[in-house]
Formats: structure tokens, sequence, C-alpha cells
């Protein structure tokens, strides 16, 4: 398939009355986006903390202690997702959820696709926030969609500022990489921006970010959320040469985005650049320390 259109969401975090109104918030979404044309919908990372606004008001409010209770959520939050992507035929990249491995809760996104299929992808490198106040634990390994538009990566917002990762993807033959992101200050999301810009140059890749937004003070995990969809591309033949393919503006709700995958592949053929052929010539670079 030659192009491929995503629906990336800012989406809002609220506070709803149940988990029928939860749902009818995502489907409406998902309706809104699969009658867009949009092939993939991407939600953001920790999307999935709305539902503990469903919790007593003194769970919902203790970091460590919703952990736990959000499992009860886990199975019927996963069922809906993928009911969703067969309904609607789309693939969904479910927002992601604290899920509860062992001992441990890991930042877990599923990946749905609509023949009822779900994979996931674990977030690899926690924040400080993560590491130290919440108790969320990095996840093992990357993995690799394969869908008949083409293969697909998933980094979790600060793992998309760890090259290393990416390149792994790249070489592995992914053509997107999605970037479910979740930051409360200007700053954080400028810096997953940014490496997501970087990352589709080094990898001669698509990468499409989506975020939460908005303010959820009920929260103390997802309180302050800003940031702004948008996807990126290298910036060389036939595509746009500022790097940018589409940037929204953080208003609640889908901003869409054409793909040309063919574009991208006669750029990763024979740009005016071959980064991601060229990357292994970077070798293993030693550094002299010479006074002056």
């Amino acid at each position: 398939m030659a192009r491929l259109r995503v629906a990336a969401c800012h989406y809002p975090i609220d506070l709803l009355p149940g988990f029928a109104a939860y749902s009818a918030k995502v489907e409406a979404l998902v309706a809104e986006a699969a009658a867009a044309g949009a092939q993939l919908a991407l939600f953001p990372e920790y999307g999935a903390m709305e539902l503990t606004g469903l919790l007593p008001a003194p769970l919902r409010a203790d970091l460590r202690g919703q952990l736990a209770a959000m499992q009860g959520f886990a199975e019927p939050f996963l069922d809906l997702y993928s009911r969703l992507a067969q309904r609607y035929g789309v693939y969904l990249l479910a927002p992601s959820f604290p899920w509860q491995v062992g001992t441990e809760y890991r930042n877990r996104a599923w990946f749905c696709s609509p023949t009822g299929t779900s994979q996931w992808q674990e977030k690899l490198i926690m924040t400080r926030f993560e590491r130290e106040s919440w108790g969320v634990s990095r996840g093992e390994g990357l993995r690799l969609f394969t869908t008949p538009f083409g293969r697909i990566g998933v980094l979790i917002c600060y793992d998309s500022e760890f090259p290393l990762l990416a390149r792994a993807l790249a070489e592995a033959g992914a053509e997107i990489l999605l970037v479910p992101s979740c930051t409360d200050t200007q700053a954080g999301w400028q810096r997953v921006r940014t490496a997501c810009r970087a990352r589709a140059l080094e990898g001669q890749c698509y990468v499409v970010q989506a975020p939460t937004v908005g303010e959820a003070a009920w929260s103390p995990a997802v309180d302050i959320n800003i940031g702004w969809a948008a996807a990126f591309c290298p910036p060389d033949y036939g595509l746009p040469e500022s790097g940018v393919v589409a940037e929204g503006t953080g208003q609640p709700g889908w901003l869409l985005i054409d793909l040309d995958l063919e574009r991208l592949a006669q750029v990763r053929r024979a740009g005016q650049v071959l980064n991601l052929r060229d990357w292994p010539e970077q070798g293993q670079p030693t550094v002299v320390v010479a006074e002056c």
C-alpha cells in the first residue's frame, strides 16, 4: 500500500462517571477517525490513567495504590480496543496502561488489529518520575509489527530520546515509528518532539507522535498535559523540506496525516543522503583529548 492515513489523537483526560462512559468516549473517537478514512489510529502514553477517575477519591489520589487498583480495568480495557479495531476496521495503538507483570507494573501499549489479534510494546527506559515516585518498571524488548501497509515500531515517549532503540527498529525494517507521549511541561514535550525529528532523519522513516492534553487536577499522575500531535519525515526528495509532515494545535481530537510510503522507499533507495545505509560508518569512534 503506497499511502496510509494515520490519525494521531490529542487526548484529554476527563473525569468520567463509569466505564460505560469511558467506552462511549473512546468509541466515538475511533468512529470519527474511521469515518475520516484513517487506517491506523494512535492514542497517547498513559491515556489509560483516565480510568483512575473511576476509583474512590482517596485511592485515585494514591500514586502507588492506584496501580494495583487499575488492574481491575485491564481486561475490559484491552477487550474494548480489540473490539473497536475489529468493528471499525482500523489498527489501533491503545493508550498505554501500567500493566501488572508479576510483581511489577510496566508501561504497556497494546497494538490491536482489525483481524482480532493484539500485541504489545512496553516502555524500556523510565523517566525519573516513573522510577523514583511512581514505581513503574522498565519493560523488555522491542517488537516490530507487520501490517498490510508497512512495518511499524513503537517507542513510548522517553524511549524516543534514545537513538539506538529506533536504530534497532529501523534495521529490522520499520518504516513508521509511533511515539505515544505524555508530558507535563513545554520543555518535556519539546524534548520528545526534537527526538522524533531526529529519529525520522537518522532512520529515514516516518515518526508520528500523539500526546495527552489539558488538565486533570484530580490525577496526581497526569494532572498537567502539554503538547500536540505531529508527524515527521526525513527532509529529502519529494518529502517536506522542513521534515514536518503535519502538526496539530493541541485541541482535543484527531490530527489526520497522510503518509506516502512509496516516496519514503524512494528516499531510502536514492535520497540526497542515505542516513539509514550509512549509519555503520560511524563505527566505534575514539576520542583523543588534546590540550589547547
